[in-house]
């Protein structure tokens, strides 16, 4: 009797690990939170006015500076939508850069940084500034943790690879 008891409970317990996880319809999803910002769910202009907005708070700006501001991220997030799509079609016909290649791009990158950051310079003053680097720098460290989570096992040499 005690044998048919142990067995019965071991079924059931093996049973209800065998069901499928559902996902509670009351608790909303990750993205339905607010934990993490869907950006690329708004329009490239409610973009735009977000990131003003986010800056004129941490920086204080005046309304003149938010119009030339308004005009640097407008100009900047052109230049990235096209460099995205430039990415994509070269990631779809599975071109690689050479080492010339790279270099020139990376440093079109750093000069169009450099010219970004005078141009912003001569916006803010000295202390709104400083303020707007160390913006910069988190922003660039949070996108390094996450580079870093994203490591992939590689089962073949038994590394660790970055993709």
């Amino acid at each position: 009797m005690k044998k048919m008891f142990m067995i019965a409970i071991m079924m059931i317990g093996f049973s209800s690990f065998a069901q499928e996880k559902k996902i509670s319809e009351n608790r909303p999803q990750r993205s339905e939170r607010g934990d993490v910002p869907q950006m690329e769910k708004f329009t490239p202009e409610q973009r735009k006015q977000l990131q003003l907005k986010k800056m004129t708070l941490a920086l204080d700006l005046n309304t003149s500076q938010q119009k030339e501001m308004e005009k640097i991220i407008s100009e900047e997030s052109a230049k990235r939508e096209a460099k995205m799509a430039e990415r994509k079609a070269s990631k779809e016909t599975k071109k690689q850069l050479t080492s010339d290649e790279r270099f020139a791009l990376q440093n079109k990158n750093l000069d169009e940084q450099i010219a970004m950051k005078a141009r912003v310079k001569k916006i803010l003053n000295a202390e709104q500034f400083e303020k707007w680097e160390k913006m910069k720098l988190q922003k660039h460290h949070r996108g390094d943790k996450k580079k870093f989570h994203k490591k992939k096992f590689n089962g073949e040499k038994g590394l660790i690879d970055k993709k």
